[in-house]
């Protein structure tokens, strides 16, 4: 951690230098002890089911993991008191069909979203309330979702390959805040995530081989790099602020510096079509999901492999922790012929 500097550093003496973070939390001081990554195991919790896990998040205190996929419900854990399946609060009622994503609000540790294509449907809630707190019908279909930094904004990407936008408030003579339609159009798009500010948003298709930087409210394209022959599938910005990271079907993941727009480095570690990416909190390591059945880990300002977990099967995302050096995927097993398929939820990093 730095120490903030002042204007008149000979007269203001700077603050003392906080103490360092616990070692279980950084695995000894950041920048000098990388964490030793092959020291650790995959650990696997799995369910007997003919149907994935389809996505897994973290609250934003990271007390608490979500996954949906399976049995139309949301599970959550506390994963430092336990991760067995029969441990997690199971959210119910919501849906009516299959749950294909969930997203935490960034700024509160309790509130959470799913989202189902079959069913058509948002549905909003309280971890603390077993019952939803909103349901929200839609025309189009949603296969993911992301917050705002503000947590009042939303928007989400349909099957149909565009993207829709909600927020939260009154609307007309309500007195109750609740979540609404925005009236900002409709834009073309399979994924999208917000910026760190909230001012803009990062979109990708899975058929064009750019990836578009849009202003908020206005929608302008600001930036389009060129990313990917065949498509961009996966996109995920470093905390700090300095890269964005693009993942497509060429089993490729750039680096984009956020200063120029140029492509500082190219990871080619992967053999297949990226899945998902995500960044740890500090923005050293970035993880990668992909068509095969493991998660490989890499250096953020090097490119370079560092372990590549080993997972049960082909997982459809990952997710770091945000704030300790512990990664979380999920998906279904591969098994022998005859045996009953399972599916999975996995952490690999330090736990406790």
């Amino acid at each position: 951690m730095s120490q903030q500097s002042t204007k008149d550093e000979d007269e203001i003496p700077l603050p003392e230098r906080p103490p360092s973070p616990p070692l279980h939390t950084t695995f000894g001081v950041r920048g000098i002890h990388p964490p030793n990554f092959s020291a650790f195991k995959p650990r696997d919790y799995r369910m007997p089911s003919h149907q994935a896990m389809n996505h897994v998040a973290w609250s934003c205190d990271g007390k608490k993991l979500a996954a949906v996929g399976i049995d139309k419900s949301t599970r959550v854990w506390n994963p430092e008191k336990s991760m067995e399946m029969r441990s997690a609060t199971t959210f119910v009622g919501g849906h009516t069909d299959d749950v294909d994503y969930v997203s935490w609000n960034p700024t509160h540790p309790e509130l959470f979203c799913t989202s189902g294509s079959k069913d058509r449907r948002i549905v909003f809630w309280d971890a603390r309330q077993s019952r939803y707190i909103q349901q929200c019908p839609l025309k189009a279909s949603p296969v993911e979702t992301c917050y705002a930094p503000d947590g009042r904004s939303l928007l989400y990407a349909t099957a149909g390959n565009q993207l829709f936008f909600m927020t939260f408030g009154k609307t007309g003579d309500d007195t109750k805040e609740e979540w609404h339609m925005s009236d900002r159009e409709a834009q073309i798009g399979s994924t999208a995530i917000f910026n760190h500010v909230g001012d803009a948003i990062v979109v990708a298709h899975q058929t064009e081989h750019t990836v578009r930087v849009m202003d908020i409210p206005s929608m302008k394209v600001i930036e389009s790099p060129a990313a990917h022959v065949g498509g961009c599938v996966a996109l995920a910005l470093d905390p700090r602020g300095r890269y964005l990271a693009s993942g497509g079907h060429d089993s490729i993941v750039n680096m984009f510096d956020l200063n120029d727009w140029i492509c500082a480095r190219t990871i080619t570690v992967c053999e297949n079509s990226i899945s998902a990416l995500s960044f740890s909190y500090d923005g050293e390591y970035l993880a990668i999901a992909n068509a095969g059945p493991y998660i490989d880990i890499c250096a953020t300002e090097t490119g370079i492999p560092l372990h590549r977990v080993p997972a049960s099967g082909p997982s459809p995302t990952v997710a770091w922790h945000p704030s300790k050096y512990l990664v979380a995927y999920c998906g279904q097993a591969k098994v022998r012929e005859g045996s009953p398929s399972n599916a999975f939820v996995s952490t690999f990093g330090l736990l406790e």
